[in-house]
């Protein structure tokens, strides 16, 4: 049996289209043991195969993790088989705040050493002894309190178009170089302070709560489902949204609005702005923050020597790309030196 995508982004992209059909954007995790990960990985590829499910799965002996769309009319039947699976059964599903039908254009399902990359290797670390769990009430309640340290568990430029007020942003390229950075700046807090960590949807949240009670820390607390949960319940409850900005998500969007206030600029010009975009010119991929007007100037390139190649034909683009590995430029995301303004 074929289990992987026959189709390419764009004929995806034509399908769906055409379709007409509302889709869902959607994402949840779970740590649990799991014996035989690519057998649950095919098992995966075909029951959502036939469900025209789209996006990126990571599954690992940790557990799952999963950013996907999936056709409105066929949600029922998706909730349903995840609930036939014991680990998975109501599992808290995050349904983005701000729908995009083309979020995901093919389905990848992705056998890894773990869930969530977090260059540890403790054999006495369990990822399941996670901390207390807060509601969006509970967590405003929390983070007003003098006892409470507030910490962002995402990356820079994650928190650079949005974060909570007065969170600390540790200015991070990944998750597991936050963790020992926190730990160490808060190591004299282990015993007296409240410890509560946010991130997207949670999962970094999750395995850092357990990773900190594994250090000592007494009072470890996550926000439950993350931003994309938080916004939700603010809105249903109508709670204080002490949530400043954008979410970055990791999918075509890349963000989705909480608050109308914009914390970020562009890097080219220096304008309030909190748009992300990737370099136009493929040898550069470059992700960072650029204005209207700059993206029409710059025709949505980082800087003038994209900008030169972006407009040369396709076949010489590839001519001056080959032989060549992929651009560091690709890791810096809003930190390259071409970049005017930077936070």
């Amino acid at each position: 049996m074929q289990l992987y995508n026959t189709l390419s982004a764009k004929e995806r992209e034509t399908l769906i289209e055409a379709a007409g059909q509302e889709r869902l954007t959607i994402s949840f995790y779970q740590y649990a043991h799991i014996g035989n990960p690519s057998i649950f990985r095919n098992h995966l590829f075909i029951h959502w195969n036939n469900l025209d499910v789209l996006g990126r799965i990571y599954v690992a002996h940790e557990g799952i993790n999963a950013q996907l769309s999936v056709p409105a009319e066929n949600f029922e039947a998706f909730k349903n088989h995840l609930d036939s699976i014991v680990f998975l059964e109501k599992v808290r599903l995050n349904i983005a705040i701000e729908h995009d039908n083309k979020s995901f254009l093919k389905l990848k399902v992705k056998v890894r050493k773990k869930i969530l990359a977090d260059g540890l290797n403790d054999a006495t670390f369990d990822v399941t002894n996670k901390g207390i769990h807060v509601d969006a009430e509970q967590f405003n309640q929390l983070i007003e309190d003098p006892d409470t340290i507030l910490v962002d568990m995402r990356n820079h430029y994650e928190s650079e178009i949005g974060h909570f007020k007065n969170a600390i942003t540790p200015d991070v390229d990944t998750f597991r170089d936050s963790l020992d950075i926190i730990e160490k700046s808060l190591d004299e807090h282990k015993e007296n302070k409240k410890l509560v960590m946010y991130c997207t949807g949670g999962i970094r949240c999750e395995k850092a709560s357990a990773y900190y009670k594994h250090k000592g820390f007494k009072q470890v607390y996550q926000l439950e489902g993350g931003i994309i949960e938080y916004a939700r319940q603010v809105e249903k409850k109508r709670l204080e949204n002490k949530f400043l900005g954008k979410n970055f998500v990791f999918d075509h969007r890349r963000g989705e609005r909480i608050t109308d206030v914009v914390i970020a600029q562009c890097h080219q010009c220096g304008q309030p702005c909190d748009t992300h975009v990737n370099c136009a010119n493929e040898a550069c991929h470059l992700l960072f923050i650029q204005c209207e007007t700059c993206s029409q100037k710059m025709q949505q390139c980082c800087s003038d020597v994209c900008k030169n190649i972006h407009v040369l034909p396709f076949e010489e683009q590839k001519k001056l790309r080959k032989g060549k590995g992929a651009s560091n430029k690709i890791f810096k995301k809003g930190r390259s030196e071409v970049l005017k303004f930077k936070r």
